[in-house]
């Protein structure tokens, strides 16, 4: 996949930052981390290994946009901002990169190891946490079973994929969580790389906390 830690022309990446944080209470993603927003982090991982860098923000948004190549409008949900970011990655592109701006401490590292693990045959990467609960299937108050948490993962962002294979799954215009559920929907092949536990979603004012701490250690 080419030399880790350079961006590629081949490779694009699309931050996603175009969620209204109703559970945060404004946009988070807009917010001081650091000394600066909490988006700028994920674009600076981006660079890492993309050649060139969209951001999808909620409507019209100040952003600086000299530091990625386009800035486009979200959607009405994740997957339909997704598509919104792709709509003007170039059509050469071979791989693309989806990263959540929610997670400002997805590191080069991270990128790097999702770009590299797009070997032969593989269609997509997503890095992955193991369980430390135990999980269980619920309905309602109910317990229906308990869920061998060996064989189930935390997923994060940034997740990396065969640029034809992601835009094939998204033309179907279906909804996931992730990218990932899409592209393996349409029958790709996905691996998983180790994740890092430093890499949270930022969701509540308290979590800016924990972010910065994570920064200074």
């Amino acid at each position: 996949m080419g030399e880790p830690g350079t961006g590629r022309a081949g490779v694009w990446a699309i931050v996603v930052a175009a969620g209204s944080s109703s559970r945060f209470g404004r946009l988070k993603q807009f917010e001081p981390l650091a000394g600066r927003q909490v988006l700028d982090w994920s674009i600076d991982a981006a660079r890492s290994v993309a050649g060139g860098v969209v951001l999808v923000v909620p409507g019209p948004a100040r952003v600086d946009e000299r530091r990625v190549e386009a800035v486009v409008g979200g959607g009405s949900s994740r997957a339909a901002s997704v598509r919104a970011g792709l709509d003007v990655v170039p059509d050469d592109a071979e791989v693309i990169v989806v990263h959540d701006a929610a997670r400002p401490l997805g590191g080069v590292e991270l990128f790097r190891a999702v770009v590299e693990a797009l070997v032969p045959g593989v269609d997509g990467a997503i890095p992955g946490l193991p369980l430390a609960e135990t999980v269980k299937q619920v309905a309602g108050d109910r317990v229906v079973s308990t869920l061998d948490r060996t064989e189930l993962v935390a997923v994060q962002t940034p997740q990396a994929f065969r640029a034809e294979r992601l835009r094939s799954a998204h033309r179907s215009g279906g909804e996931a969580t992730d990218d990932a559920a899409l592209v393996e929907a349409a029958g790709g092949t996905i691996v998983v790389v180790p994740g890092d536990p430093r890499n949270i979603k930022l969701t509540q004012p308290s979590d800016l906390v924990v972010l910065e701490a994570l920064l200074r250690s």
